[in-house]
């Protein structure tokens, strides 16, 4: 049986579990210090992320490898259903109504995992050549890059897809492509900006755009600082970390928990979660070093540490005001039903091929 193989047990990389386990144990620490009840809804997403990890762990993945570009473009669908029928907060429409029961869905975020899987999919049926992919390739995959970000964009969700969109690239750029199209792009990138600001994006993007180049950042940017440098070097005691207790501080468990970290364990502290995630994100990146032929996980597992890379680098910096405020959270650390078990069903797939890789390996070339 699948379940009782020994090569699934030695296949499977505990060195992932053991690196995230203290973001999750540090993040409901400061939850709970902040909000019991948030701290306790917390808690019954964790308790919930453990099912979603053992069903998706179990699945069949590569046996059923074709099915891919079907749950691509399903995907694909919900993101365009959401222009029609999507339901609109905060003057965002991101969410689809689910019907018969009062919940809702947000296509982004399901879109993650089987984006960078169609990726895998499409990069190990056409490998890239010794000079790196040519232009016709890289057309090609842009297609599957550029659809979701467009559709994620307009809802509008900038962030989501901006970080969507680097992530694709940024698998292209580690497989490997011709430096001459990177050349390319960086030019269109440096000519086209300007328009891209004065024609394309929202009012209220432009703002957070002044208010990052301006002299003076926003309120919530400037409480985050203050509670950043008020932490010194080891941080305060819960009881005299009085940008966070006394409110000052907002959204301080879920946008800006990295400045509450910062104020109860201090500059030492920050620089040790960094190293926790930085850790995480070479361990990922060094995968395509030991799969060099598994182009599948390669892929996944280059597309997920940049994923965990650019959430990671874009919310610290967005508190400590060198990026604009965009509302993305801290990968597995700020609070959040959706967004933690995202990563943790992202967390399993990998997992998955990297456990199951050698008892699916026929069926799995069979299957293309």
């Amino acid at each position: 049986m699948r379940l009782f193989d020994k090569r699934i047990v030695s296949h499977f990389d505990y060195l992932i579990i053991i690196l995230i386990l203290p973001l999750i144990l540090l993040s409901y620490h400061l939850i709970s210090e902040n909000n019991d009840a948030l701290a306790n809804k917390q808690l019954i997403y964790f308790s919930l992320s453990i099912p979603f990890f053992l069903g998706v762990f179990f699945l069949p993945i590569r046996k059923y490898i074709r099915l891919i570009p079907l749950c691509y473009w399903l995907g694909v669908f919900l993101l365009a259903a959401v222009e029609f029928w999507g339901e609109s907060r905060l003057g965002a429409k991101r969410w689809l109504s689910l019907p018969f029961v009062s919940s809702t869905i947000q296509p982004s975020e399901i879109i993650k995992p089987v984006f960078i899987l169609m990726l895998g999919y499409l990069i190990h049926n056409n490998p890239p050549p010794r000079g790196g992919y040519g232009l016709k390739e890289f057309i090609y995959f842009s297609i599957y890059i550029l659809l979701p970000f467009f559709l994620i964009a307009i809802e509008p969700d900038l962030g989501t897809a901006l970080v969507l969109l680097l992530v694709g690239y940024g698998i292209l750029f580690v497989i490997g492509v011709n430096w001459k199209i990177w050349a390319m792009i960086f030019f269109i990138i440096a000519v086209s900006s300007p328009l891209s600001y004065t024609y394309l994006i929202k009012d209220y993007q432009k703002k957070r755009i002044k208010d990052f180049i301006s002299e003076k950042p926003s309120y919530h940017v400037q409480q985050s600082i203050i509670a950043i440098g008020s932490g010194g070097l080891t941080g305060k005691d819960s009881d005299e970390a009085t940008q966070t207790q006394l409110k000052f501080l907002p959204i301080a468990t879920s946008d800006f928990i990295f400045a509450f970290f910062v104020e109860r364990y201090g500059f030492l502290g920050a620089m040790g979660l960094i190293l926790i995630y930085c850790f995480i994100v070479f361990h990922l990146l060094l995968m395509n070093y030991y799969y060099k032929d598994d182009y599948v996980i390669r892929t996944f597992a280059s597309g997920l540490g940049l994923l965990v890379f650019f959430n990671m680098s874009v919310n610290i910096l967005m508190v400590i005001g060198f990026a604009p405020v965009v509302g993305l959270p801290l990968p597995m650390f700020s609070y959040g039903g959706s967004s933690f078990i995202n990563f943790v069903v992202l967390f399993a797939i990998l997992e998955n091929l990297l456990a199951f890789r050698f008892k699916d390996m026929y069926d799995f070339e069979r299957k293309l």
